[in-house]
């Protein structure tokens, strides 16, 4: 009775005065394939929601349920949000980047057009985490890589970037423009610079594609690792309280 009494007491202690439990917080993360995080055996692509754990320190988790393929649409229809939504609570972050699936018309799935679905479906997941006591933070789709015979970067979203900025604006909540900062980046390091940020890979260099690969919308470690970068910095632009969490703070 007494050894018993005296494990309680001591998992009390180290439950009440370990650093996760009275300063930790959760990140929830939902979005696309770009977020999402991808196998690690052999395989180059990786998702900036899958690197950024490494830019906070031990007292933040992050739970990524980004994933390949989906919108704000599929990601509710698919009872994906849901699952979100009953882990959420106060102090929780919720960071929203949707835009590359909602935008494709001919696949009715996952299509939510711009001005309607699409706004009201940030809407939704704004004001059920708010509902939870949690934190949401969107973000404007990040850019694909495209550029035009000058060598300037192209536009791919369309009006989905200018819907997110919208919302923000109307539900006050902050907005991280890695639409913006990725065409800077995209920019700064030109048509051949920037293929590093993404999967052009060589026949032979991995047994899972003996042919090679190029893709210009999916990132490398080394392009996923630069785009939760620009997304850092935009918490630290933004002032967001989250930013103490940050390594090097």
């Amino acid at each position: 009775m007494i050894k018993n009494l005296f494990f309680i007491v001591l998992s009390f202690m180290f439950l009440s005065f370990s650093p996760f439990s009275k300063k930790g917080v959760t990140i929830y993360m939902i979005g696309d394939s770009t977020m999402a995080n991808k196998p690690l055996n052999d395989n180059p692509e990786r998702g900036w929601g899958q690197l950024f754990p490494q830019f906070f320190n031990e007292n933040v988790k992050i739970e990524n349920h980004a994933m390949n393929g989906r919108s704000t649409k599929s990601f509710i229809d698919e009872g994906r949000w849901d699952s979100v939504f009953f882990k959420l609570k106060k102090g929780d972050y919720l960071f929203i980047q949707f835009g590359h699936n909602d935008e494709k018309v001919d696949k009715p799935n996952v299509y939510a057009e711009a001005h309607t679905t699409y706004k009201d479906n940030l809407i939704k997941f704004i004001t059920e985490s708010r509902s939870k006591g949690a934190i949401p933070i969107l973000v404007t789709p990040v850019m694909r890589r495209r550029f035009d015979e000058k060598g300037v970067v192209v536009d791919t979203h369309g009006d989905y970037p200018a819907v997110v900025k919208e919302v923000a604006a109307l539900t006050k909540v902050p907005v991280i423009d890695l639409h913006e900062k990725s065409t800077k980046l995209l920019t700064d390091l030109g048509v051949e610079g920037s293929k590093l940020l993404f999967l052009h890979i060589a026949p032979g260099v991995y047994k899972s594609l003996p042919e090679g690969k190029k893709d210009d919308t999916h990132f490398s470690e080394f392009g996923a690792t630069k785009i939760g970068a620009l997304v850092v910095a935009g918490i630290k632009e933004q002032n967001i309280e989250l930013k103490k969490y940050l390594k090097n703070e």
